[in-house]
């Protein structure tokens, strides 16, 4: 098993999860977090800290949610390591509520 950043983070990019995280599993694109599936050692510490309840087990994916696993796989080799919280993006809160922001994803 392993977590997953799904839909929710696109155009949000909050990184308090970071924070919580003992390895570095998490790398940043553009406008979206991605869990690096080889790192992740499922201690479930980041699901609780997401502000947009972006992160889920593998198995417990939302419907509708279940390809963000391979895009958390696809992405997370070509994007850098984050390994401290920074800022979220800033119209964050603008997004937050917003759904279905797939299309929104930046590569």
């Amino acid at each position: 098993m392993t977590h997953v950043v799904t839909e929710a983070c696109i155009k949000c990019k909050y990184t308090d999860c970071v924070d919580v995280c003992p390895v570095d599993c998490f790398h940043a694109g553009p406008n979206f977090l991605v869990i690096d599936p080889e790192e992740c050692i499922d201690c479930t510490l980041c699901v609780a800290e997401c502000p947009a309840e972006a992160i889920f087990a593998d198995e417990d994916l939302p419907a509708g949610q279940e390809d963000f696993v391979a895009i958390n796989a696809e992405l997370s080799p070509l994007w850098p390591v984050l390994s401290a919280r920074i800022d979220p993006l800033p119209d964050h809160e603008q997004w937050l509520p917003v759904k279905d922001k797939r299309h929104l994803l930046e590569r």
